[in-house]
């Protein structure tokens, strides 16, 4: 009986252990929930962004209006046969800023 009663507690020991350290403990899957929910977050905002810019190559390929207005605005482009006209606002040359 008695080897019994100490078979029985060396192997609660040894389960204990494996409970509380080493690869599939309670504090390692804790810590790989947490990792996981924060690259979950990532791969939402990452996916979010990829909507984003499929939808903008989606108007870049299927509308020229998009394509002209980035063409004007960010390569201050203009069409063929079209006068580019500046005005300058003579107030605020006259007045220095400082």
């Amino acid at each position: 009986m008695k080897f019994v009663s100490v078979l029985l507690l060396v192997l609660l020991v040894v389960l204990q252990y494996r409970l509380w350290s080493g690869n599939g403990s309670i504090p390692h899957v804790r810590q790989l929930e947490q990792s996981k929910q924060a690259q979950q977050e990532e791969n939402q905002r990452l996916q979010e962004r990829n909507r984003s810019l499929a939808a903008e190559v989606v108007d870049l390929k299927q509308g020229l209006d998009a394509i002209e207005e980035r063409a004007r605005t960010e390569m201050g482009m203009i069409k063929q046969d079209e006068t580019f006209i500046q005005v300058i606002d003579r107030k605020k040359i006259a007045t220095p800023e400082n």
